[in-house]
């Protein structure tokens, strides 16, 4: 009995494997749970030290040694919008690759959203937080460890200026700067822009590279094409009275996502205006619907899926115990201009602009 007692106490650790293999324990994390991530030289190492000092993963022992559940949150801005499934169906594959669950949360309106982050981890409930959601104010959550740089949290999709945690991003302002410049490319002059909602980080960074697009191409952005938006569908489509209510109009539009520029043109078409005929239009993300609407819109195609991919990646790393210090990761990512239908040169389908005038 005494040295079945001593054997248990001398089990192997990940930590035994990790020193004979000469890696980190993160590394030997991840040659374990999803072996396509680490050189075949790592793997035979890795491999080796298992076999030598007879290590096993045991998940459930290990959560429940640590206090952990091997799961993390994901916190949304709107669990609505249908941009952020594709990000949430690359999470969930890559943290079950590396033997986590997802929790997904949503931003409610008139809640403590940050309060309701932290009550998941008091009860240990996610051993960390995937953030796609800009505008919260983190320092809250930050005080349940006391150091931004202890608190397992990577920021996705909306970039949190100046901020201490990985970040996972689309490169917004030169994106939006080469959908204006399509636009400009089809001989549009005069050219109007659909915002997001008031204070949302990337409802500036593409107002900026729709200016930059105009200054750079000397025109002028009239405060009067600048219609408010929120993101949502409704919102494009309130953007359309305001377009039809305007002396002179431009002739195309930049709409900062996919859902206002199909509600901007359901609210031109009940007043008889079509696209591109009238009036061309080009959105951003690239949704589902984007294609199979009339027209197929023209959109800025963000990586979704290299999105939520490299977030759960970074996040995990974290977890499994890779180093913080220096720099935060700072992961910025290319977007496509995808051309459809919804737009065409100024002239080609479009009539002057003064011709046209509300009915």
């Amino acid at each position: 009995m005494l040295n079945l007692m001593t054997a248990a106490r001398k089990a192997p650790t990940i930590q035994d494997v990790a020193r004979i293999a000469n890696v980190s324990t993160a590394t030997v994390s991840r040659a374990l749970s999803n072996p396509g991530r680490v050189s075949e030289a790592t793997r035979t190492r890795v491999s080796e030290a298992v076999a030598k000092t007879g290590y096993t993963l045991n998940q459930a022992a290990r959560s429940l040694r640590q206090k952990t559940s091997r799961t993390i949150l994901v916190a949304l801005p709107d669990i609505r919008n249908t941009f952020f499934s594709t990000i949430l169906d690359a999470i969930e594959r890559e943290a079950a690759l590396r033997g986590y669950g997802v929790l997904v949360t949503n931003r409610f309106s008139g809640h403590d959203p940050v309060r309701h982050l932290k009550d998941y981890f008091r009860s240990n409930r996610a051993d960390g937080l995937l953030l796609l959601d800009g505008s919260l104010e983190l320092d809250e959550l930050i005080d349940l460890t006391g150091s931004p740089v202890t608190v397992p949290l990577v920021v996705a999709c909306e970039e949190i200026p100046n901020s201490p945690f990985h970040t996972v991003k689309t490169d917004n302002c030169f994106a939006a700067a080469r959908a204006t410049r399509h636009l400009i490319d089809l001989g549009h002059m005069r050219i109007g822009h659909i915002l997001g909602p008031e204070g949302n980080v990337l409802t500036a960074e593409r107002r900026a590279g729709y200016l930059q697009a105009m200054q750079e191409a000397g025109l002028a952005a009239s405060p009067k094409w600048l219609f408010p938006g929120s993101f949502e569908m409704e919102s494009g489509y309130l953007a359309a009275s305001h377009f039809l209510a305007l002396q002179e109009r431009p002739s195309a539009i930049f709409a900062a996502n996919d859902e206002m520029a199909i509600g901007f043109l359901s609210g031109l078409r009940e007043h008889g205006l079509e696209c591109p005929r009238d009036v061309s239009i080009i959105g951003f993300d690239d949704l589902a619907v984007a294609l199979h609407y009339a027209p197929p819109l023209t959109t800025i195609r963000q990586p979704r899926a290299a999105i939520g991919r490299l977030a759960a990646e970074a996040l995990i790393d974290i977890l499994e115990g890779e180093s913080r210090q220096g720099e935060p990761l700072r992961i910025v990512l290319n977007s496509e201009l995808i051309l459809r239908d919804s737009t065409a040169p100024f002239g080609v389908h479009h009539p002057n602009a003064a011709e046209i005038r509300c009915t």
